[in-house]
């Protein structure tokens, strides 16, 4: 039994964990399950960024990063909401300690989101941001997911890879333009 093993009780309870490169996608479609289940609750580095240091583009240092995000994490379980973790995860050493911690604090199915998205789609979108991540992080995420892809074996119960087709782009960029 772990400290908070006590808060837990559910029988169930999930975390999604999303994974991929800025402008992949991640962020709208945490949006999106948030919006269609008021029993799912967001947690992002983004978001934490900007509670702890009033701006969600200030880095920080990560031991305050890492010490809400798991005080979010617990605070799901307690309110029995199942959890989205809105970040890269791009790093393999990152996605085990994560979903070790989620475990270690009552999470019983863990379930990755690879929003796979073509690198050059990628690096479109986040030029068209307001904020926009140094291109070179972004190759360096990029290397780390070729390198070291999510995987089962990262201690996740359920892996979804969701590759955008360059059709999919072009159609979606297609009705955007029409509305």
């Amino acid at each position: 039994m772990t400290p908070h093993s006590s808060l837990l009780t559910p029988k169930y309870s999930a975390l999604f964990l999303l994974i991929g490169l800025p402008g992949s996608g991640k962020s709208s479609l945490a949006k999106q399950l948030v919006a269609e289940c008021e029993q799912r609750r967001l947690i992002s580095t983004d978001g934490i960024r900007e509670q702890l240091f009033g701006d969600e583009a200030v880095q920080g240092e990560w031991h305050f990063i890492w010490h809400e995000l798991q005080r979010q994490l617990i605070q799901a379980l307690r309110e029995r909401h199942q959890a989205i973790y809105d970040a890269t995860n791009a790093a393999r050493k990152h996605r085990r300690e994560v979903i070790a911690i989620s475990r270690n604090i009552g999470f019983t199915h863990i379930t990755g989101i690879w929003l796979d998205t073509p690198l050059e789609e990628c690096l479109e979108r986040n030029r068209r941001r307001q904020r926009q991540v140094p291109e070179e992080v972004i190759l360096s995420m990029y290397q780390q997911l070729k390198d070291a892809p999510p995987a089962l074996n990262d201690g996740l119960d359920r892996l979804i890879r969701y590759s955008v087709t360059s059709t999919e782009i072009a159609i979606a960029s297609m009705r955007k333009n029409r509305t």
